[in-house]
């Protein structure tokens, strides 16, 4: 396939006015407003995972819905922590880390390990300690056990890059997070 030459858009002049916003009632924003930016982001629907490392004799988690893919060949994935995380020292260190995707069961556990110590994160919490010496979390949806590949500096976060080196899923639903809620992925039917 040819590629298009598409002419280059203008950005002499640039506008916040959206001609729809009218339409869907919503006001433009700035990103310096962080809480108004915070609840523009909250209507970006994910799923919510826990990732989890050993670093210096000790396991370390935290949840985390910025998981994402990025590529297939080599199989690759990215998450990001806030440079300000007590944990992050940990992270960055270690060898790699586990991604942990939450059941829609597991809400519980998201808010487990979004606060408090790493002692009170685990908890109770059944694993198992996978051949890489990281967590596995029992009752998750998917897996992803990563060697760390890459760490991007981002602004307030570090993006952590890490090719995957074994995984496994399961049919169970998957824990999402939308507008700060918990919530199930529902289907909609094709038009």
């Amino acid at each position: 396939m040819k590629p298009m030459n598409l002419p280059l858009p203008k950005t002499s002049h640039i506008t916040t006015h959206d001609p729809y916003a009218a339409d869907r009632d919503l006001p433009p924003g700035r990103p310096e407003n962080t809480g108004d930016y915070k609840k523009a982001l909250a209507c970006f629907g994910t799923g919510v995972t826990v990732i989890t490392a050993h670093h210096d004799w000790q396991d370390v988690g935290m949840t985390c819905n910025s998981f994402s893919s990025v590529s297939l060949n080599p199989a690759m994935v990215l998450w990001s922590i806030r440079k300000a995380a007590s944990s992050l020292i940990a992270f960055t260190e270690s060898n790699g880390f586990m991604v942990n995707v939450l059941a829609h069961d597991q809400q519980a556990l998201a808010m487990q390990f979004a606060t408090g110590t790493m002692t009170d994160r685990f908890m109770g919490v059944p694993a198992e300690r996978h051949h890489s010496d990281r967590l596995r979390l029992a009752g998750t949806v998917a897996w992803f056990d990563c060697d760390l590949h890459q760490l991007v500096d981002a602004g307030d976060h570090l993006i952590v890059l890490g090719k995957v080196r074994d995984y496994g899923w399961n049919d169970t639903p998957a824990l999402a997070y939308s507008a700060s809620q918990f919530g199930v992925f529902n289907a909609v039917p094709a038009a």
